[in-house]
């Protein structure tokens, strides 16, 4: 599961950091000490699980919840225990109250997890709508070959066709399934199942020669189940 941290006090965000490495299903994306910092990253980023400071000056982590239509899990950390109620309308995974133990916080990022892989396969969808320019269309997962970064555009290459939208991969990778899509350049997000080959960080989809850069790359063997030597 990716993270981002969104914690303003410099002691907490140490502890987060190291309780984070040391469970072997967290990576660490990002970690910032605002909230309004963290907007963009969740827009354009696939975040798995946001940790969430309540109190931060300016723009509370409630308020930051409020202005996401679509957001990750969230696991709220805080020192004040009177949010409780109102985290819990907002259906955040879990609740810790500082200081926490790792234990506490073990059992909260596995509470988190279990709930990410708790949908029943008949209940998941096999398709989306895209927003274009007049319509929104729908899209079967199982015909994208991969998607194209094209300045404020993305492209979404299928066998028949080809789809031009303002959204951001961001928005497209929260609605694609995960263990099927994997984004392996900031500018390409590709379906695994269409690779052809993979060659000197380059893959093969049909006569599309698709770049993986660095920043990507583990993420995408693990996803594959390979190793990179």
């Amino acid at each position: 599961m990716r993270c981002l941290l969104i914690e303003d006090e410099p002691l907490a965000m140490l502890r987060l950091k190291e309780y984070v490495q040391r469970v072997p299903f967290l990576t660490l994306s990002h970690a910032v000490d605002n909230g309004l910092e963290a907007i963009p990253l969740l827009q354009r980023e696939p975040i798995d699980l946001v940790f969430l400071d309540i109190e931060m000056d300016g723009f509370s982590g409630l308020q930051l919840l409020e202005t996401l239509p679509v957001r990750p899990a969230v696991i709220l950390t805080t020192a004040y225990d009177q949010y409780a109620l109102k985290a819990f309308d907002l259906q955040v995974a879990d609740y810790l109250l500082k200081p926490y133990t790792f234990d506490r916080f073990l059992q909260a990022v596995t509470r988190a997890r279990q709930r990410q892989v708790a949908v029943p396969e008949e209940t998941r969808q096999s398709f989306l709508f895209i927003k274009t320019e007049y319509r929104l269309q729908k899209v079967d997962f199982d015909q994208i070959l991969y998607i194209e970064g094209m300045r404020d555009y993305r492209r979404i290459h299928m066998a028949t066709e080809k789809i031009m939208t303002l959204e951001t991969f961001g928005e497209l990778e929260r609605q694609l399934p995960r263990q099927q899509f994997c984004r392996v350049h900031k500018s390409y997000l590709v379906a695994l199942d269409k690779i052809d080959s993979i060659e000197r960080d380059r893959l093969k989809i049909q006569q599309a020669l698709i770049p993986l850069s660095g920043t990507y790359r583990d993420h995408f063997y693990q996803l594959i189940g390979r190793s990179m030597k």
